[in-house]
C-alpha cells in the first residue's frame, strides 16, 4: 500500500515539461503531449466507431484534454482540444445531413466545446494548486534544512565550550583523583562531539543512516585516538540503514564500549585484538564489541554502577535495545541487540 501511495504521489506531481531546461524545449514537449493525447483519442474513437459509427464523437475529448492539461499544463490541453475537437467536427459535418440537422450539430458542437473548456480550466486550476503546494513544501523543507544545519553548528560549538570550561576547571585542581575525573568527563564530551559531528557531516538532514560507513568511520577514529598500535581493531558491519535516533544511540554505545576497552582491557601496552561486529536482519539487529584483553582478571569499574555503566544503559534505552556485558578468562564482550520490538536495557 505504501509503495502504491508513493507511485500515486509521483504521478500527481508529474509534469512532462519539467524534464527540459529551456523554454523552447518545454513548449515543444507540451505541444507534443497535446498532439499525442488528441491522436490517441482519435484512434480510440475510430476503434469504437467500428461497432457504433457516428455516435459520441465528442465523448473521448474530455479525458484527452484532462490528461494533457494535468501533465502538460493548459498549453497541452489546448493543443489536445484543437486536434481532437477539429477531428470530431470534421467527422460530424462531413456527413450528408440536412439544414436542420446541421444546425443541431452546430449547437451540440458548441455545447461540447464550452464543456471541454470548463474541464480544461478546472484541470489547470487543480494542477496549479498541486504545483503550488509542492513548491511550498520544498521551500519549507529547505528552510528546515538550514535551521537544522544552524542547530548542528551551535551544538558542536556548545560541546567545544563545555569541554573548554571543564579543561579550565581541571587546571585549578590539585588532586590527582579529581583531575582523572575531569579527564574522563572531558574525554566523554569530546567523544560525543566527534560522534555528533561525524554523523551530521555524513548524513545531513536525512531520517535514516547508513550504518556501515558510519560505524567504520567511528571505529577508525576511536581506535586511532585511544588504542595503542599493538591492539588491532577489526570492524564487520552490515550494509543496512537505521533511523537516525537509533543510529546515534548505537554509535555512542559503541564509542563508550571502545573507550572502556582502551582504558581497561590492555594495560601496560599489552597487545591484543578488538572485534566490532554489527549484523541486521529486517527490524532485528545486534552490535557486539569483543576483545581478548585481561577479561575477568581485572574487570573495569564501569561494571559496578559507575558513570560508564549508566551511559551504556542510557544509550541502550535510547536505541530501544538490550545490552549485556560478559567477562571471561580471555577477554570481554559487550553487546547491544534489538529484536524489532521495544526492548529494555538488561
Amino acid at each position: 500500500m505504501a509503495r502504491r501511495g508513493n507511485q500515486l504521489h509521483r504521478l500527481t506531481h508529474f509534469d512532462i515539461a519539467r524534464r527540459f531546461d529551456t523554454p523552447a524545449k518545454r513548449a515543444v514537449a507540451r505541444i507534443t503531449l497535446g498532439v499525442a493525447c488528441g491522436l490517441l483519442m482519435i484512434g480510440l474513437r475510430m476503434l469504437v466507431g467500428i461497432w457504433a459509427p457516428g455516435t459520441g464523437l465528442f465523448s473521448l475529448i474530455y479525458p484527452a484534454v484532462l490528461l494533457a492539461t494535468l501533465y502538460g499544463r493548459w498549453e497541452a490541453g489546448l493543443v489536445a482540444f484543437a486536434v481532437a475537437f477539429g477531428w470530431a467536427c470534421y467527422q460530424t459535418f462531413a456527413m450528408e445531413i440536412g439544414v436542420r440537422m446541421e444546425t443541431q450539430a452546430v449547437s451540440i458542437a458548441g455545447l461540447n466545446a464550452l464543456s471541454i473548456l470548463v474541464v480544461l480550466i478546472f484541470a489547470e486550476t487543480f494542477r496549479y494548486a498541486v504545483e503550488h503546494e509542492r513548491l511550498q513544501r520544498e521551500a519549507e523543507i529547505e528552510r528546515r534544512a538550514v535551521l537544522l544545519a544552524e542547530l548542528e553548528h551551535r551544538t558542536k560549538n556548545n560541546f567545544a565550550l563545555v569541554a573548554s570550561l571543564l579543561e579550565l576547571q581541571k587546571r585549578r585542581e590539585g588532586s590527582k583523583q579529581i583531575v582523572r575525573a575531569f579527564d574522563d568527563a572531558i574525554g566523554r564530551v569530546r567523544t560525543f562531539a566527534e560522534a555528533y559531528t561525524h554523523l551530521a557531516g555524513e548524513q545531513g538532514e536525512g531520517v535514516v543512516v547508513e550504518m556501515r560507513p558510519y560505524l567504520h568511520r567511528m571505529v577508525e577514529r576511536v581506535s586511532g585516538a585511544m588504542l595503542p598500535p599493538e591492539v588491532k581493531v577489526e570492524a564487520r558491519c552490515a550494509d543496512v540503514s537505521l533511523p537516525r535516533e537509533s543510529a546515534v544511540a548505537i554509535g555512542l554505545f559503541a564509542n563508550e564500549a571502545l573507550t572502556n576497552c582502551a582504558k581497561y582491557a590492555f594495560p601496560q601496552s599489552r597487545p591484543g585484538k578488538v572485534v566490532v561486529h554489527f549484523e541486521a536482519q529486517g527490524e532485528k539487529w545486534r552490535l557486539v564489541i569483543r576483545d581478548n584483553g585481561v577479561g575477568n582478571a581485572a574487570p573495569p569499574p564501569t561494571t559496578t554502577g559507575g558513570i560508564g555503566s549508566k551511559l551504556l544503559e542510557a544509550f541502550a534505552r535510547q536505541a530501544r535495545a538490550r545490552h549485556a556485558t560478559r567477562f571471561g578468562p580471555e577477554g570481554c564482550e559487550v553487546s547491544l541487540s534489538c529484536d524489532g520490538g521495544d526492548a529494555r536495557a538488561a
